[in-house]
């Protein structure tokens, strides 16, 4: 029985071995890529470059928008974190349980997390523009034009803007909850109904700590995906204006098209990734933790 265990897992390497040796070169490129061309300054030929040590990194630490670009990409993922365990957790025990209206909310949350990010970031950018945008046109009609805002133009506005996207697409935590709330052990949430536990209690005292993998995966994933969340930004604000809702995919990508020094992208991009890294790796450990 051992044996053919063995044989089974030997076969299952071989298969993935060739998929592993393919990522583990392409990362570990990148990774050299980016390390080495930091101490660099070149354009985006990668011509002549010239080696100028930790120029980069000093030039880097010395931008204030590349401060404001770490905190806005914290502080959105903070909000769709807070959001998605709070608001997507309920919305998820509502489409679980088949309450009148299910279809629609599945439409209105879910669909937006199938569909591309750009598209999605496309339509608010378009929705909220001035003078044609759809919400100012219906505050218009409805005779309400004094509310109508340059919702991408205004700073405060952009920013807030920006937020409501972020929360909208809460697509996946939805699915991640429901996916979780079908495996769980009936028995629990009955000795709760007949403790005299509430609706309400039983969801916010009984499920809701059931579901510690499901709270895990969802931060975890928000919060990484919120340092990839270039679309949403840059289809929408551009990161504008004046840099006031710029984010590190934003940050990266305007530097990087700009193509004077490459160098200083690639030092950039360390310091994201070290930072996405150590995030992940704190929350990790606290996880673990709090589970002994």
């Amino acid at each position: 029985m051992k044996k053919n265990k063995n044989k089974h897992n030997f076969a299952a390497l071989g298969f993935l071995f060739p998929l592993a040796l393919f990522y583990g070169v392409f990362y570990i490129y990148s990774f050299y890529f980016l390390i080495s061309t930091s101490f660099f300054k070149t354009n985006i030929s990668l011509r002549n470059p010239v080696f100028v040590g930790l120029d980069n990194y000093i030039l880097l630490f010395t931008h204030d928008l590349f401060y404001r670009a770490i905190l806005n990409t914290l502080f959105f993922a903070f909000i769709a974190i807070i959001v998605a365990l709070t608001l997507g957790f309920f919305l998820a025990v509502m489409l679980s349980i088949g309450i009148r209206g299910s279809r629609f909310l599945y439409g209105v949350f879910l669909l937006p997390a199938l569909m591309p990010m750009a598209l999605v970031a496309s339509v608010f950018g378009i929705m909220l523009e001035f003078r044609f945008g759809m919400i100012n046109e219906i505050l218009r009609i409805l005779g309400l034009e004094i509310l109508t805002q340059r919702w991408l133009v205004d700073p405060t506005w952009a920013y807030v803007s920006v937020i409501v996207i972020f929360v909208y697409v809460i697509g996946l935590p939805i699915m991640y909850y429901t996916a979780d709330l079908s495996t769980l052990n009936m028995s629990l949430l009955e000795a709760a109904v007949v403790d005299g536990a509430g609706t309400f209690q039983m969801f916010v005292l009984v499920v809701f700590p059931l579901l510690r993998g499901a709270h895990k995966t969802i931060t975890l994933s928000i919060l990484l995906g919120t340092f990839r969340a270039f679309e949403i930004v840059y289809l929408s604000t551009g990161g504008g204006p004046s840099g006031s809702t710029e984010i590190t995919g934003t940050y990266l990508y305007n530097f990087a098209t700009s193509g004077s020094n490459i160098g200083y992208v690639s030092a950039a991009s360390v310091v994201v990734l070290l930072i996405a890294l150590g995030i992940s790796f704190i929350q990790l450990t606290l996880y673990a933790r709090a589970e002994k």
